[in-house]
């Protein structure tokens, strides 16, 4: 009985688990901090043998297989022993890719990947096929794989995912865009993280696609200098295409295999540019799967959008009030300020990614009245942004940043919470963030 142990015991690790029993491993949990109530609870339901707040070096060193939950980073002192050991460690996409036939879409990027997921969730929904969402995004992919026999999965695919895949190899691929993430997982070099991204591709065949933004220069640089197998079919808004998806009067024109479809662009339910590229993606794949253009339209004008991120909240004596909490970097940052059509007041900080906060100036000039710091250490935004907006104020919790938006705001203005920075200095992820912004708005 081959030994499977899983390092992590939160939502892919215990759906590893469950599926590794299934399959016939022996089964060890093991998580440094403490794991939640209810999954240990659905350890003890399968009875899967597990340990908390330690790593029992001896018993793991043992493993024929080591499946590490995606926040435990590659650098971590187990991590290179199992490696020095010749332990494989692997991705839970990696570990249920084996043990389904499904066709899978695997959809990654900097930004905009949760909304493309679900926007093609809802799309092969709508065309009736049999259709599980999971990744980084919702459930266990290992754990639909062990319940359910979908005919196909869309993932939602992080950098961190795609860093322990072998032979993962999805049928159509997305890269939505690349812009600087998590370089602190990557030594601080962009080439490094550029290239995590792409092993979505590294396995796939001239049988297979690549669905990409054709105006970011990082990928189609990457692409001209390492070239792929899969058939490439771009989208773009700023050039027309023969094959993929364009803009041309008010008109998305998608184009595959000779056959065309149109959608009005006014017809889109999700507004600003950026949701203009994640709705091509996302038609691309409901037309490659066969899917018809009466229904692909249908459904893209009918989504209702990911929560916390461009989220509107309430309006309050002429103010509108908007949730962007899922915009963890600058590049997410600058959509949401991009799409902002009246005077904003910007809740902004919270743990530094190594952000660069320069290219966010030209829109801040433009469109913010006042900046609210939320953070433990708001140093850099200060120093960016106090010569260009006449008030910047630091808070330390979300009731206190709300109530001082609110004394700010004034009719006809918008306050955005878009953080551009990670959560975990004051909350314990981006949902709980928006969540107690909502709550706190509520409360006004």
């Amino acid at each position: 009985m081959k030994f499977l142990v899983i390092l992590g015991g939160g939502e892919s690790g215990v759906g590893t688990a469950i599926l590794g029993k299934k399959k016939g491993f022996k089964v060890f949990v093991s998580d440094k901090g403490k794991i939640k109530a209810k999954y240990k609870n659905v350890l003890e339901h399968f009875e899967i043998d597990w340990e908390e707040e330690q790593h029992s070096e001896a018993l793991i060193l043992k493993a024929d297989v080591v499946m590490k939950s995606p926040g435990i980073p590659d650098s971590a002192p187990l991590v290179i022993e199992l490696a020095q050991n010749r332990i494989p460690v692997i991705s839970e996409i990696e570990f249920a890719t084996h043990y389904t036939d499904a066709k899978i879409i695997g959809i990654t990027g900097s930004n905009g990947k949760t909304t493309t997921t679900m926007l093609t969730n809802h799309l092969l929904k709508g065309g009736d096929l049999h259709v599980g969402m999971a990744g980084n995004i919702g459930d266990s992919y290992a754990k639909m794989v062990a319940e359910n026999d979908f005919d196909y999965y869309v993932l939602e695919i992080s950098s961190f995912q795609l860093d322990g895949v072998v032979a993962f190899r999805p049928h159509i691929a997305v890269i939505t865009n690349i812009t600087p993430d998590h370089l602190d997982r990557y030594e601080y070099k962009f080439e490094n993280y550029i290239a995590s991204k792409f092993r979505i591709a590294k396995n796939q065949t001239k049988d297979d696609y690549l669905i990409y933004d054709a105006d970011d220069e990082v990928i189609v640089n990457w692409l001209n200098n390492n070239p792929i197998k899969s058939k490439l079919i771009p989208f773009s808004l700023e050039e027309s295409l023969e094959e993929g998806a364009f803009l041309e009067n008010e008109q998305i024109r998608i184009t595959t295999d000779t056959d065309t479809i149109t959608i009005m662009t006014d017809a889109l339910a999700l507004e600003g540019q950026h949701n203009l590229k994640n709705s091509m993606a996302a038609a691309t794949i409901a037309k490659l799967v066969g899917i018809r253009k009466e229904t692909i339209r249908e459904c893209i004008s009918n989504f209702q959008g990911a929560p916390h991120r461009l989220e509107k909240v309430l309006k309050i004596h002429h103010v509108q009030y908007i949730n962007d909490s899922k915009a963890t970097n600058v590049n997410a940052t600058y959509y949401a300020l991009d799409s902002m059509k009246t005077p904003t007041v910007w809740i902004v900080g919270g743990v530094d990614k190594g952000n660069e906060y320069k290219e966010l100036m030209p829109l801040v000039r433009e469109k913010v009245k006042a900046i609210i710091c939320l953070g433990m250490d708001n140093e850099k935004i200060k120093e960016t942004f106090n010569n260009v907006v006449d008030l910047v104020v630091e808070t330390y919790a979300m009731e206190e940043a709300v109530k001082v938006a609110y004394k700010i705001a004034e009719r006809g203005d918008s306050v955005l919470l878009s953080p551009a920075c990670a959560s975990f200095d004051l909350f314990e992820n981006y949902e709980d963030r928006g969540n107690q912004f909502k709550n706190c708005i509520k409360n006004l």
